[in-house]
């Protein structure tokens, strides 16, 4: 097949275009090429979507992969690529509910489309300009294949989400936790999600899908990854109320804990995921995840981290002894 990923030198978009050409495809990465570089075996054509030329890209076209969140640049896309195969690469942040567990693309309302380009300053805007793309492309694309992952995670991984967890446990000692191991959560491993999307393409696959990995406990994945990485760490949970006391945030960024939700945004890590699955979804166990984002943390010790640092939780240890004796 000729694949074109619009993107492919970085996380998501390089993996689906390492994937498909160690399938064999004929690969062609269109990007400006300032994030990165993309896989061994893919072609480059320089593309700038905010002033795009096309003429490279002229001619037939099995399959598009696009992960853009700005509306003006898949319109320009689909004004040129419509007629092949189409995977949009959304994301569970185009739903309005977040607190319901359980959520599919026909239970969860969706937010409001913003079609002109505005800045994505906040989840909605950036959940309302991807409802606008997947609109566009369901509306103009011949064939439309809609994925929503949930967080993504894996070696590369820009956000530094789940890398916290491999690296924080690794070091083994006393290792705080929010909340309770009984809270959900989810993830995808980015090389599975990039497998998916390609044999979506080969298969010509339509609809929309959540895609990231079944429900598991916070406890459960801790565990695994712990395990996986060799450490030896005692996990002290703390409840919520000591935790926003002292200012820790949710998810991710400075002093945070990352995978920690708000009650009210407890249905983000906790959809199901089952039709993806029934459709070729499968994904690796998270402590192979976990062992390879790792690797390759320390293969880079400049990668993005987030999260407390280990000053910020030994105070927050020390805090808990005090009040817990």
């Amino acid at each position: 097949m000729r694949i074109l990923v619009l993107g492919g030198t970085m996380f998501l978009s390089r993996a689906v275009a390492a994937d498909a050409v160690a399938r064999g495809h004929d690969v062609t990465c269109a990007a400006r090429g300032e994030s990165g570089t993309v896989p061994d075996g893919a072609h480059f054509v320089h593309l700038d979507r905010t002033a795009p030329d096309w003429t490279a890209l002229e001619g037939e076209w099995d399959a598009v992969v696009d992960v853009a969140r700005t509306p003006s640049w898949v319109a320009a896309a689909l004004d040129h690529l419509a007629e092949a195969h189409w995977t949009f690469v959304s994301t569970i942040s185009v739903y309005a509910d977040h607190s319901t567990p359980g959520g599919t693309p026909e239970t969860l309302p969706l937010l409001p489309p913003i079609t002109e380009d505005v800045e994505q300053d906040s989840a909605e805007a950036y959940g309302s300009s991807k409802v606008a793309c997947e609109q566009d492309v369901q509306a103009r694309a011949r064939e439309a294949f809609i994925v929503r992952p949930g967080l993504i995670i894996g070696p590369e991984d820009p956000s530094g989400r789940f890398s916290y967890w491999p690296e924080r446990l690794a070091e083994g000692g006393e290792v705080l936790a929010p909340e309770s191991p009984d809270r959900d959560t989810q993830a995808i491993d980015v090389r599975d999600l990039a497998a998916w999307i390609v044999t979506g393409a080969e298969n010509r696959l339509t609809g929309v899908y959540d895609a990231t990995g079944r429900v598991q406990r916070l406890g459960d994945l801790v565990d695994e990854v712990s395990k996986a990485v060799g450490g030896d760490a005692t996990v002290i949970w703390a409840p919520a109320d000591f935790l926003l006391e002292r200012e820790v945030t949710y998810w991710a960024g400075p002093r945070a804990l990352p995978l920690w939700l708000p009650d009210d945004a407890r249905g983000m890590t906790s959809h199901d995921v089952s039709a993806a699955f029934d459709a070729g979804l499968t994904t690796r166990p998270v402590g192979e995840t976990a062992a390879d984002t790792l690797a390759w943390l320390r293969e880079n010790p400049d990668a993005p981290r987030t999260g407390l640092s280990r000053a910020e939780e030994q105070d927050l240890l020390d805090d808990w002894y005090t009040v817990n004796g």
